[in-house]
C-alpha cells in the first residue's frame, strides 16, 4: 500500500512549528474512539489533522509542540505497552518502537502528558489547540490555560497547510480512484430493474474492501428515480425501476485519502429522450466548468458560470420561463440547482481548507489543490410547474480535479460518463 514517508510527516511538523509564535505550546490529539451501542465502538478513524502531521492511526496519542525562542521541539505521546489491553484490543506501538520509528525530538507515555504540560506552561504565554477537539488531553490544556494565556485555533493553521497536496498525497488519491472506477463500472453492469438500492451499495462496499480500501469516504448514495432529488439521500432501501435513472454518489477512502464521484445511469440500460436532454445539459456544463479550471481562477467564477449555463438550459427546455438575467437575479434557478459547484477534497471528502483569507478575500485556485466539480439538476416529481416529462429526474455528474501549473487534470476521467459509453456498457453485459 502506498504511504506518506516519515520524512514528509517530519517536514509538515517543521512547517507548522515555524508558524507558531515564540514561547508557545501547541497540542494536536488523536481522535477518541466513538461508542456505537453500549460497549461497542465504531471502526476507529483517526483525526485527520493529527494523521496529517504524523500518520499514526492509534488512539490515546498526542503531539506537543514546544516553542521557546525560535526553536520548536516536538514531543510525541503514545499509549504504553499493556499486555491486558493488547489482549482485548490489539498491539500498540509503545514508547520504545515509537522512538525508532518517528522523527520527533522525544517520545513519552501518554500518561505523562498532563505533567509535561504543567512543566512547560511555566515559560510560555500562548496556547494553540483545536477548538473543536473534545479529547481528554485537549480538555486538560484548555482548563489549565483558562483566562491566563492567549489562545489560538490550531485547526485553521493545519487546514491551510492541507490545501496544497504533495505528489505523495496525489498518488494516494490516484490509487483510490482506480478502486472507485472499478466499483462504479461494476455497479453499472449490475444495475437492473427489481434490485434494491442497497444491493448496489453493497457492491461498492465489496469492491472497495476487496481492493484494499477498507472504508468508503462517506455514506454511499444510491438514489433511484425521484429519490435523486433528495441531495443527501442515504436510506437506499427502495426498489429500482426500469424507466428510472439511479444517481450513485460513491467514493472510497484509500489510506485516509478520499475520492468523491457521482454518476447517473439508466436502470433499464438506455436513457429516455427526456432523460437524455437533462443529462446532456448537465454533462455539457460539467465539461465547460472543468475546462475553466486553472491557477488564478476564482471558485466563485466557476459557480457563476455554471449557474448561468444551467439557467439558460432550463429556459431552453421550458423548465424555467422568462429572461435568464432576471431569473438569475431572483435566484429562481437555485430551486433546481441548490448546491455549490464543488468543494476541496483530500484527507476529508469535504476538506475543511479555507476558501477565503483572514480578510475575507477569496483564495484563487492554485496548483496542488484538489476539488470536485459537480453540477446537477433536481426536478421533483411533485413539481407541477415543470413539463411532465422531466418530473422525477435528478441528475448529478461529479469528477475530482487536480489543479496543475498548466491548468487541470481530471483524476476521474476514466470513469464512464458519456451517454453512449454508459449505454454501450449495458449492451456489453447483455451480449
Amino acid at each position: 500500500m502506498q504511504t506518506i514517508s516519515e520524512r514528509e510527516y517530519q517536514s509538515r511538523r517543521e512547517r507548522l512549528g515555524k508558524k507558531l509564535k515564540q514561547n508557545s505550546l501547541a497540542l494536536v490529539c488523536a481522535a477518541k474512539p466513538k461508542i456505537r451501542s453500549n460497549d461497542t465502538e465504531y471502526p476507529y478513524r483517526q483525526n485527520s489533522n493529527f494523521y496529517y502531521l504524523c500518520g499514526i492511526e492509534e488512539p490515546s496519542s498526542a503531539l506537543l509542540f514546544i516553542k521557546k525562542g525560535k526553536k520548536c521541539r516536538v514531543v510525541l505521546f503514545v499509549k504504553e505497552k499493556d499486555a491486558t489491553f493488547e489482549l482485548w484490543n490489539g498491539k500498540v506501538t509503545g514508547v520504545k518502537k515509537a522512538c525508532k520509528r518517528y522523527k520527533v525530538d522525544e517520545v513519552c507515555a501518554i500518561s505523562k502528558l498532563q505533567s509535561r504540560i504543567e512543566k512547560e506552561m511555566r515559560e510560555i504565554n500562548r496556547l494553540y489547540y483545536e477548538f473543536a477537539d473534545t479529547s481528554d488531553e485537549t480538555a486538560i490544556l484548555r482548563k489549565m490555560g483558562s483566562n491566563v494565556y492567549a489562545h489560538a485555533n490550531l485547526s485553521k493553521m493545519i487546514f491551510k497547510m492541507r490545501l496544497y497536496k504533495t505528489p505523495a498525497e496525489i498518488e494516494l488519491i490516484r490509487q483510490g480512484m482506480q478502486i472507485t472506477k472499478k466499483a462504479h463500472h461494476h455497479a453499472m453492469r449490475m444495475c437492473k430493474s427489481g434490485k434494491k438500492e442497497y444491493e448496489l451499495q453493497a457492491e461498492f462496499e465489496y469492491i472497495f474492501t476487496k481492493n484494499g480500501a477498507y472504508s468508503d469516504a462517506y455514506t454511499t448514495i444510491v438514489a433511484g428515480g425521484d429519490n435523486a432529488n433528495t441531495l443527501h439521500y442515504i436510506k437506499n432501501d427502495k426498489e429500482l425501476h426500469a424507466e428510472d435513472l439511479v444517481l450513485i454518489d460513491a467514493g472510497c477512502e484509500y489510506n485516509y485519502y478520499a475520492t468523491d464521484i457521482t454518476r447517473t445511469i439508466p436502470v433499464g440500460g438506455s436513457f429516455s429522450s427526456a432523460q437524455k436532454e437533462i443529462y446532456a445539459l448537465v454533462l455539457h456544463v460539467e465539461k465547460e466548468i472543468i475546462a475553466m479550471v486553472k491557477p488564478g481562477i476564482l471558485r466563485s467564477k466557476l459557480q457563476e458560470h455554471a449557474e448561468r449555463m444551467l439557467c439558460e438550459g432550463m429556459v431552453r427546455l421550458g423548465i424555467l420561463r422568462g429572461s435568464v438575467d432576471k431569473l438569475l437575479k431572483k435566484r429562481k434557478h437555485k430551486k433546481y440547482f441548490p448546491h455549490g459547484i464543488g468543494h476541496y477534497m483530500g484527507l476529508d471528502v469535504h476538506d475543511p481548507c479555507p476558501y477565503k483569507t483572514k480578510k475575507g478575500k477569496e483564495i484563487p485556485l492554485q496548483a496542488g489543490m484538489v476539488l470536485t466539480i459537480e453540477p446537477g439538476l433536481y426536478l421533483p416529481k411533485n413539481d407541477h410547474s415543470i413539463p411532465k416529462k422531466y418530473r422525477g429526474i435528478g441528475i448529478r455528474i461529479e469528477d475530482d480535479i487536480l489543479v496543475t501549473k498548466e491548468g487541470y487534470e481530471n483524476l476521474s476521467k476514466e470513469i464512464l460518463k458519456e451517454l453512449e459509453d454508459i449505454e454501450s456498457l449495458y449492451e456489453g453485459c447483455s451480449s
